[in-house]
């Protein structure tokens, strides 16, 4: 990376941080992926914007403000590794494979699926495992995880992700409620879920099966 593209970064991230108030580690993630690598080349000059972008499939790449505030809801810090459910662009991804061990991610569409392994390839991304499949039923050859993330919203988590979550583990999901969409983070202890609702938001909806 070149020292431009690096001075790119930190103002990005620095706008980003006016935001969110991100932890050093969460900060440094966003300062090391380049994120118009992940979005259509028509809206490059919009990349470093605050603002959520559509992707092809009529799905869309996050804001990086939902992405920070996703990340940072998982406390990420001290865990190993993560399963993300809806790999979509990959910048979610790429964010994680900065703080995170290993990151296991699936997707259900294969076009999306075959691009962002090009972007994680050329990113020189080695960490990120990714799956065609419909997330929704989890990687079980994989779990416990310590943390599990929903890229997606959903009206309800599957129990099968549940038994996937490691005990003393995160997962942070949208959840549909009415008309509206809330982040709500569900802990593991002991083998019984406790969940807290953190801040509402608009994500596509998880849809079953594989496309």
């Amino acid at each position: 990376m070149n020292s431009s593209k690096r001075i790119v970064l930190q103002k990005f991230a620095d706008a980003l941080a006016d935001k969110v108030p991100m932890t050093p580690v969460v900060y440094k993630a966003f300062t090391q992926i380049e994120r118009e690598l992940f979005v259509p080349r028509g809206f490059a000059q919009w990349a470093y914007r605050l603002d959520a972008l559509p992707i092809k499939a009529d799905q869309w790449i996050s804001s990086p403000v939902t992405v920070a505030k996703m990340t940072l809801f998982l406390e990420p810090e001290g865990a190993d590794n993560v399963l993300e459910i809806g790999c979509g662009s990959g910048y979610q991804a790429a964010i994680l494979s900065r703080i995170f061990r290993r990151v296991f991610t699936i997707e259900r569409i294969d076009s999306l699926l075959k691009e962002a392994r090009e972007r994680f390839k050329k990113l020189d991304i080695h960490n990120i495992h990714t799956r065609l499949d419909d997330g929704q039923r989890g990687w079980r050859q994989f779990a416990p995880f310590d943390r599990i993330l929903f890229s997606a919203s959903t009206p309800k988590v599957p129990d099968t992700l549940f038994e996937q979550l490691a005990d003393n583990g995160i997962l942070v999901a949208p959840i549909e409620q009415r008309e509206k969409q809330v982040i709500t983070r569900f802990k593991k202890e002991n083998g019984q879920i406790t969940q807290k609702p953190l801040d509402e938001c608009l994500f596509v909806p998880v849809k079953d099966g594989i496309a």
